[in-house]
C-alpha cells in the first residue's frame, strides 16, 4: 500500500511531498467544518455529562431529604420512648413513695408539735420559793409584850415548816425531773424515726428533681428533632453510625454462639434423622439443627416483642394485655422445651463421643479408658449447661437486631448519598474533560497547518495594513 502511494512519480520523495501537500490542503480547506464538528461533539458530550451530573445531584438531594426525614422520625420515636419511660418511672416513684406524702407530712408535723410541747414541759424549771418571807417580815414587825420569846417561837415554827416544805418541794421536783427525763428518753427513738423518714422523703424528692432535669433535657432534644434542627440531625447521624457498628459487633458474637450451639446438636441429630440423608445437597441432620436454632431465635424474638422490649412487629405490641401475657407464657414454654431438648442432645453427643473413644481404645488394645470415664461427668454437665443456656442467650439477639435494622436504614442512606455525590463529581469532571479535550483537539488539528495558517495570517496583516494606509491617505 505504501509502495503504491510512493510510486505516483519516479521519485518517492517527491511522491511523499505531493501527498503531504495534498493532505495539508485538504485539512486546511476542511478546517472550519472540522472545528465546528469538534466543538459540537465536545459541547454535546459536556452537556450530556452535565445533565447527568445535575440529575444525580437532584437524586442525591431527594435521597438526603428522605434520609433526613427517616432519621428525624426514628429519633423522634426513640425520644418518645425514653420520655415515656422517664414519666413511668416518676409515676411509679410518686405512686409508691409519695402517694401519702400529705398525710405523712401532717403526721410528722403533729409528732413534732407533741415533741416540742413535751420538751418544753421537760425543761428544768427551779421550784418557786415559798411564801414565808412576807410572813416572816410581818411577824418581825409585831411588838411582843413578852419580848422576843414569842417572835422567836413563831420564827422557829416557821423555820421548821419552811424546811419541811422545802424538802417536799425538792422531792416533788426530783420526781417531776425524773419523769421528764424518762419522757425525753422515750422520745429519742421517735426523733430518729422522724429523721429517717424525712431523709427518705428528701431523697425521693431529690430523685424526682433529678428525673425532672433529665426529662427537661430529653424534651429539649425532642423539640429540636421535631423542628428539624441541623445539630439534632448531626447527633442522630453519628448515633446511628455508632449503634450500627456496635449492634453489628454484638450480632457477630451472637452468630458465634449460634455456631457453637449448632455444633452441640448437629452430631446427635445425625443419629436421630440419619447422617447420610441429603436435602438439596445438604445433610438432613444439619438442616434439622439449623431449623431448631432458627425456631429458638424466632421464639426469642416473639418473647421480646410480647414483653415490649423490642418493637420489630407492631402487631404483637398492639395485642390486648391478656392475649400478650398468654403469648409470653406460650413462647417461654416453647423456648424452655427447646432448651431442654438441646440439653438432652448435648448429653447424647457426649455419650456418642465416649462410645467412639471406647471403641477406638478397644481396637488399639488400650484398657485405660475406664480410668478416665469417671471424670467425663464434668464435660457432660458443661455441655448440657451450654445446650440449655445458649437458647435463652440467643433470645437477647432481638435487641441488637432491632438496633441494627433501624440504624441500617440511615447507614445505607448515607452510603447512597456518598455514592451519588462521587458519581455526580465524576460526571462533572468527565464533562469538563470533554469540553477542554475539544479545544485541545482543535489546536492539534491546526498544528500540521501552521504554514498555510501563517501565510493566511500574513496576507491578512498585509491587507489590513494597506487598508489602513488608504484610510490615512
Amino acid at each position: 500500500m505504501m509502495s503504491f502511494f510512493l510510486s505516483i512519480t519516479p521519485w518517492p520523495v517527491l511522491s511523499a511531498l505531493l501527498w503531504i501537500v495534498l493532505a495539508v490542503a485538504t485539512l486546511y480547506f476542511a478546517r472550519p467544518t472540522s472545528h465546528r464538528l469538534i466543538k459540537a461533539a465536545s459541547n454535546s458530550l459536556y452537556k450530556v455529562f452535565r445533565a447527568a451530573s445535575l440529575a444525580v445531584t437532584k437524586a442525591e438531594n431527594g435521597l438526603a431529604t428522605r434520609n433526613r426525614e427517616v432519621l428525624l422520625a426514628a429519633g423522634r420515636e426513640a425520644k418518645e420512648r425514653i420520655v415515656e419511660r422517664e414519666f413511668d418511672r416518676i409515676n411509679e416513684t410518686v405512686r409508691k413513695d409519695l402517694a401519702n406524702y400529705s398525710s405523712l407530712h401532717r403526721g410528722l408535723s403533729e409528732s413534732i408539735d407533741r415533741i416540742e410541747k413535751d420538751h418544753q414541759d421537760a425543761v428544768d424549771v427551779p421550784p418557786d420559793p415559798p411564801g414565808w418571807v412576807k410572813a416572816v417580815e410581818a411577824v418581825a414587825k409585831i411588838e411582843s409584850r413578852d419580848g422576843r420569846v414569842g417572835v422567836s417561837n413563831i420564827l422557829s415554827d416557821i423555820h421548821k415548816s419552811l424546811v419541811q416544805a422545802h424538802k417536799e418541794a425538792m422531792l416533788a421536783y426530783r420526781e417531776a425531773s425524773k419523769e421528764r427525763h424518762t419522757l425525753l428518753r422515750k422520745m429519742r427513738p421517735e426523733w430518729r424515726r422522724i429523721q429517717q423518714i424525712l431523709g427518705k422523703v428528701g431523697k425521693n424528692v431529690d430523685s424526682l428533681l433529678g428525673r425532672s432535669v433529665t426529662i427537661d433535657r430529653h424534651m429539649q432534644e425532642y423539640e429540636d428533632i421535631v423542628k428539624g434542627e441541623d445539630h439534632a440531625v448531626s447527633i442522630l447521624s453519628s448515633s446511628s453510625l455508632v449503634y450500627f457498628f456496635v449492634s453489628a459487633l454484638v450480632l457477630v458474637v451472637a452468630i458465634g454462639g449460634a455456631v457453637i450451639n449448632f455444633s452441640l446438636i448437629a452430631r446427635p441429630m445425625a443419629e436421630m434423622v440419619g447422617g447420610t440423608n441429603l436435602i438439596g445437597g445438604f445433610r438432613t441432620a444439619d438442616i434439622a439443627a439449623l431449623v431448631i436454632i432458627m425456631v429458638e431465635i424466632s421464639m426469642g424474638l416473639f418473647l421480646m416483642e410480647s414483653l415490649r422490649i423490642t418493637r420489630l412487629f407492631p402487631v404483637i405490641g398492639a395485642l390486648p394485655d391478656k392475649t400478650r401475657v398468654r403469648m409470653i407464657w406460650i413462647t417461654f414454654t416453647i423456648l424452655f422445651l427447646l432448651a431442654s431438648v438441646e440439653a438432652g442432645l448435648a448429653y447424647m453427643r457426649e455419650l456418642l463421643l465416649h462410645d467412639e473413644l471406647a471403641t477406638s481404645a478397644l481396637l488399639r488394645g488400650d484398657l485405660d479408658i475406664a480410668t478416665t470415664s469417671g471424670s467425663m461427668w464434668i464435660t457432660t454437665a458443661a455441655q448440657m449447661g451450654m445446650g440449655f443456656i445458649l437458647p435463652f442467650a440467643l433470645t437477647f439477639v432481638a435487641i441488637p437486631l432491632e438496633t441494627f435494622v433501624h440504624s441500617m436504614r440511615t447507614v445505607i442512606g448515607l452510603l447512597a448519598i456518598g455514592t451519588l455525590r462521587v458519581l455526580s463529581l465524576i460526571f462533572r469532571l468527565v464533562g469538563s474533560t470533554c469540553r477542554y479535550l475539544g479545544v485541545l483537539i482543535t489546536q492539534l488539528y491546526d498544528l500540521p497547518l501552521f504554514i498555510p495558517l501563517w501565510w493566511a495570517a500574513r496576507e491578512k496583516d498585509v491587507s489590513d495594513g494597506g487598508g489602513l494606509q488608504e484610510l490615512r491617505s
